[in-house]
């Protein structure tokens, strides 16, 4: 049996990694499940997986979990000291979905344990890739991508010809805004900026899917993953969204990797690799989709794309810079403070302002996320009254 441990088992990701859990017992042991501050979903999953080990991040909820675990068998500890124990606990297989900047020791931790590492935080190869990297090569541990796109890549050059690839290709749904002039997107609020056409996420990356900011700290990630430049990374929206990742070689060959859009698909791949295991994840009927098509991003619309090139350019801190702006600002648009097109506006606000200082180590990456969340809190304030005043241009218009 497998020994598995979830980094974020309460949320999206690890909800569904428990699901196909679920439904492979006998494949696999589950060692450590660690969530945020849902103590209840969090013992309902350990009970259910009859999990070892059960860690909650928010200390608060530690007499929570006691008592819902009491006459299990099941450990348990609190805190996010707690969390990096026992994300560093041996095992084979980890999955690494602990988002943000709090995710980068767990999951760090984890690679040191040197087995395989499912990686769903895109800030740890994004914000911290060098010192994620040198310690997967230290640690003789696995990286294996789990979001749908580089998944999608890593299948695609299975045959392992990494050298005769000419560039790969991540797909977009182009988000709410695909066909929206620039007027309408200055306009935009939350709510139409949360419709997305296909995907049901959580409110910070379905906003990063209307900005493209998610597309951009993709090419970022891929960059990391699979030693390429920017300039062999390219990106085509594709609004069915069931083409997710492909891969040119020197020979002209093209080859895509194909499914719905259903996260378990990318999470069972990794989960049996280098097997595959059945999941009940829809399956496609091309026929019925009669079509699939693809176009170039509009650079003047979604200048996130360009901001991420640059980020991955200047290297050093740039990426955390960009990325931990980026969530400052999603979550002033999230409030009503700035307007959708200032998201971009402020992130490029802050990656001028901080430029593409080291960051060579864990504590350097983290200060260097801290001061651009820092001055990105002080640009939103200052882009708050332009913001609120175009709203009241526009009511009286």
């Amino acid at each position: 049996m497998k020994s598995v441990t979830i980094l974020g088992s309460t949320g999206s990701i690890g909800a569904n990694t428990v699901d196909l859990l679920l439904q492979a017992p006998e494949r696999y042991r589950v060692a450590v499940l660690v969530g945020g501050s849902n103590a209840v979903k969090l013992a309902e999953q350990a009970v259910a997986l009859q999990a070892g080990h059960a860690v909650i991040a928010d200390e608060s909820r530690a007499a929570e979990l006691a008592t819902l675990l009491a006459g299990t068998g099941i450990r348990w500890s609190a805190g996010r000291e707690a969390v990096c124990d026992a994300a560093g606990e041996p095992v084979d297989w980890t999955m690494a979905a602990i988002t943000g900047a709090i995710g980068l020791a767990p999951t760090l931790a984890a690679i040191k344990g040197g087995g395989a590492v499912a990686l769903a935080n895109k800030e740890a190869l994004v914000c911290a890739g060098d010192v994620m990297l040198q310690a997967v090569t230290a640690a003789g541990a696995t990286l294996l991508p789990v979001d749908s796109e580089h998944n999608a890549i890593f299948q695609a050059m299975a045959d392992k010809q990494a050298d005769q690839v000419e560039k790969i290709i991540l797909t977009a749904s182009g988000g709410p805004f695909r066909t929206a002039t620039i007027e309408e997107m200055e306009r935009a609020g939350p709510e139409s900026a949360l419709r997305h056409p296909v995907w049901s996420m959580g409110a910070k990356i379905t906003i990063d899917s209307a900005t493209l900011f998610n597309k951009g700290l993709e090419v970022i990630e891929a960059a990391r993953i699979f030693g390429l430049p920017g300039e062999r990374i390219d990106v085509l929206v594709h609004p069915q969204s069931v083409v997710h990742g492909l891969v040119q070689y020197s020979d002209g060959s093209l080859l895509a990797q194909l499914g719905a859009p259903d996260m378990r698909i990318p999470i069972a791949h990794a989960l049996a690799w280098p097997a595959r295991m059945a999941t009940n994840s829809p399956r496609l009927d091309l026929a019925a989709l009669a079509q699939l098509t693809f176009e170039a991003p509009d650079p003047v619309r979604f200048p996130a794309l360009r901001l991420a090139r640059a980020a991955l350019a200047a290297g050093g801190a740039a990426p955390a810079i960009l990325s931990a702006a980026n969530e400052i600002a999603v979550e002033a648009f999230l409030a009503r403070r700035i307007g959708f097109r200032d998201i971009a506006r402020l992130v490029e606000f802050v990656l001028d302002r901080l430029g593409a200082p080291a960051a060579d180590t864990i504590e350097a990456v983290l200060h260097w996320d801290q001061e651009a969340r820092r001055q990105a809190i002080l640009q939103a304030s200052s882009q708050e009254a332009a913001h609120a005043a175009r709203r009241m241009a526009g009511r009286a218009a």
